[in-house]
């Protein structure tokens, strides 16, 4: 059975959560909340957030599997909207600037 999970608009750009996803992609969920909690960075919570929230989803509909028996099967990373604002430039230019969110989803299947 495969579970999922949804975080959107998250304050982070997807090309820089992209990497992350893509090491744990196929790995058990205890052991991709490992790697994840080894990078140190802020951006890999909403990812650590998303892969719990579609393992507890899997527990909550009453399968009785554990963290080492659930595979992240599938996880991704797309864009989400971009609030855009203009700053001051050189020659009283204004520069355009982007603040890009992302929308991760998860899935979770049970190991065989």
């Amino acid at each position: 059975m495969k579970f999922k999970a949804n975080a959107k608009f998250i304050r982070f750009s997807p090309y820089k959560l992209r990497p992350l996803v893509d090491v744990v992609r196929g790995v058990t969920v205890s052991k991709a909340v490992n790697i994840l909690t080894t990078f140190g960075m802020k951006r890999a919570l909403p990812i650590i957030k998303t892969i719990k929230s579609a393992a507890a989803n899997a527990k909550n509909l009453g399968v009785q599997v554990s963290d080492n028996q659930l595979i992240v099967a599938e996880i991704r990373v797309d864009q989400g909207p971009a609030i855009r604002s203009f700053r001051p430039g050189a020659m009283g230019r204004s520069e355009l600037r982007k603040k890009r969110f992302s929308h991760i989803t998860a899935v979770v299947k049970v190991c065989e």
